[in-house]
């Protein structure tokens, strides 16, 4: 069987990457943008910091400003409308996974108007062409979306999410200026960052895994370890900023190629019938993930441990492991991370549907450890 590895054309890196909009949009020959972002992006001027760049560069443009955390069927087909209407031969996406996903969804059916449903995306969808180009820049370090073939649309009619895995979406270019997270509030990073730690560790033991996904996967989980505090505890310090937007974008290049696990199966269901913030609700449920997963993921928790710094020469196996799913806990109380469901105000009664759905996700098939509902069940009840 062979392995296969799917990556943006071009990618920038750096405080200030954003300034390389113009030569990316000169170089492909594009003529007008829609602009794909959120109003509190606009209200708070990181939206600005970008269309300054078009303006100066007199690249026209027009915005869509309805994207909504966990995007919708409808919210998709509002963007198409509104691409339309501009006569857009490029998407500008800025913003966190939101933003980019519905991105995604509406340039895959600009160019593939056969899926005007949205619906029919789901899963993997057999489009024919690309999506409308897309020009990525995230404004968080989490999703990685910029560079991942994968995006999340919350069919409203059914309150599920509809996970989308589709390599005609990934985004032609992405552009990672750490200047566009210095803004984002602390407990918006600490959730965003351990997302990005959960792709890491996930991609790192899914079923798919193999030797190029893990050189990106243990690294990412490094680079996260050493970060992410720093990002949270001084936002304006640029080392963190940077070191954590590049972190999940190489934690992205990875994971979007060999999927994830049920971690993200039950994370789906939590933001898709409670609203959980998706960078929440996988940071919350990583550690007694990590603990699920451990009989059959021994190996490759030793990793874990040497990137978080805390394998001690002579270890055992176990002990090395459970070193790791230590240092992840700790990491995640120390960002602030919530560990009960109740805080998110999720109850008992709730678990249910939650388990209905987190089975049949595309993500849970990519779990190292075969999980049936009812373990499923079990993890959300120890977490009440």
């Amino acid at each position: 069987m062979a392995n296969r590895f799917i990556l943006n054309e071009l990618s920038y890196f750096g405080p200030g990457a954003r300034k390389e909009l113009p030569g990316v949009v000169e170089r492909l020959g594009f003529k007008k943008a829609l602009v794909v972002t959120d109003k509190g992006l606009i209200k708070f001027g990181v939206a600005k910091m970008v269309t300054d760049v078009l303006d100066e560069a007199k690249i026209p443009y027009e915005i869509f400003d309805e994207v909504i955390p966990n995007p919708t069927v409808t919210n998709v087909q509002n963007g198409v409308a509104a691409c339309k209407k501009a006569q857009a031969d490029f998407i500008v996406a800025i913003g966190g996974g939101s933003s980019m996903d519905t991105a995604k969804g509406i340039g895959i059916i600009i160019n593939n108007p056969e899926f005007a449903d949205v619906v029919s995306l789901e899963g993997v969808a057999p489009t024919k062409k690309k999506t409308l180009p897309i020009i990525a820049l995230p404004t968080t370090a989490g999703t990685a979306a910029e560079t991942t073939i994968n995006y999340v649309i919350i069919d409203e009619k059914r309150q599920a999410k509809m996970v989308c895995v589709d390599p005609n979406d990934i985004p032609c270019c992405a552009i990672v200026d750490a200047e566009l997270m210095y803004s984002l509030p602390k407990a918006t990073t600490a959730a965003t960052g351990m997302d990005a730690m959960t792709h890491a560790i996930e991609g790192l033991i899914t079923k798919g895994a193999w030797e190029l996904s893990d050189m990106f996967e243990i690294k990412a989980i490094e680079m996260i370890w050493k970060y992410l505090p720093i990002a949270v505890n001084e936002p304006s310090n640029p080392v963190g900023r940077n070191g954590m937007a590049v972190a999940q974008y190489v934690a992205g290049m990875a994971f979007s190629n060999v999927g994830l696990g049920v971690d993200h199966g039950m994370a789906h269901p939590m933001s898709a019938l409670h609203n959980i913030p998706h960078g929440t609700a996988c940071a919350f449920l990583l550690p007694t993930v990590m603990r699920f997963n451990m009989p059959v993921a021994k190996a490759k928790y030793v990793d874990i441990a040497k990137a978080c710094g805390v394998y001690k020469e002579g270890m055992t196996v176990d002990e090395a492991a459970e070193a790791a799913c230590n240092a992840i806990q700790d990491l995640s109380d120390r960002v602030g991370i919530p560990r009960h469901l109740s805080d998110l105000g999720i109850y008992e009664k709730d678990i249910p549907a939650l388990a209905e759905q987190a089975i049949n996700d595309v993500c849970t098939p990519g779990n190292p450890r075969d999980v049936t509902k009812e373990d499923i069940i079990a993890l959300y009840t120890s977490l009440l």
